[in-house]
């Protein structure tokens, strides 16, 4: 993913409302808001295929991003962001302003690699039952991972990995796990995979001979 992807010019909006949202996505842009740090929202406009572009990106999701605002530069995360229900267009936007010196809290994804590489999966006839695909963290801005990989190369059959089997990056955080051991839950769970049912042929032959 290029850093470019990263950063987006936005604009300063005063013509609020439904009305103009709407004029807004039919001029090709989307509508925002910017909140956070101890300062007040402002409502922002950004151009709508910049956006989706950089929506396609995992990362965007839980990389720090850069807003280009009248030529400043704030660094925001993305908290939320509404799409239309069955056309591909992104229809609003909520960016959460960061502070270099203060820990933040996000959700970032879970990478589940090694699969192919497993003996409980590759011969011993198992599947990974995936419990969860993200985590909420805590961390100061610069040690934000874009991921966490589990990685599953020695997991046995029967075996779960839970919140406290995650190899963390420097820095960073589970909340939930902050909550008490019981909050200790199941990520990924190494099953056995379920045959088709095999019929019992000799008591179909049985009940033909009756």
């Amino acid at each position: 993913m290029s850093d470019g992807i990263f950063t987006l010019d936005a604009e300063v909006r005063t013509d609020l409302g439904k009305g103009a949202s709407r004029r807004l996505r039919h001029a090709g842009k989307v509508p925002a808001v910017l909140y956070g740090a101890d300062k007040e929202a402002v409502s922002l406009t950004l151009s709508h295929n910049k956006v989706f572009q950089a929506q396609a990106f995992e990362a965007f999701y839980s990389h720090v991003l850069t807003l280009n605002i009248a030529g400043e530069n704030v660094e925001v995360l993305v908290k939320d962001m509404q799409r239309h229900a069955f056309k591909p267009l992104v229809m609003h936007l909520d960016f959460l302003r960061v502070d270099a010196k203060k820990a933040l809290h996000t959700n970032v994804p879970l990478h589940f690699i090694n699969e192919e590489k497993a003996e409980s999966i590759k011969t011993q006839g198992g599947h990974a039952e995936h419990h969860m695909v993200d985590v909420e963290i805590s961390c100061l801005p610069g040690d934000l991972p874009e991921f966490i990989e589990v990685d599953l190369t020695n997991v046995e059959l029967g075996q779960t990995l839970h919140l406290t089997d995650l190899v963390l990056p420097k820095g960073v955080s589970l909340l939930e796990l902050n909550k008490g051991e019981s909050h200790d839950l199941a990520v990924v769970t190494v099953k056995v995979a379920k045959g088709p049912k095999v019929e019992d042929d000799s008591a179909e032959e049985e009940a033909t001979e009756e």
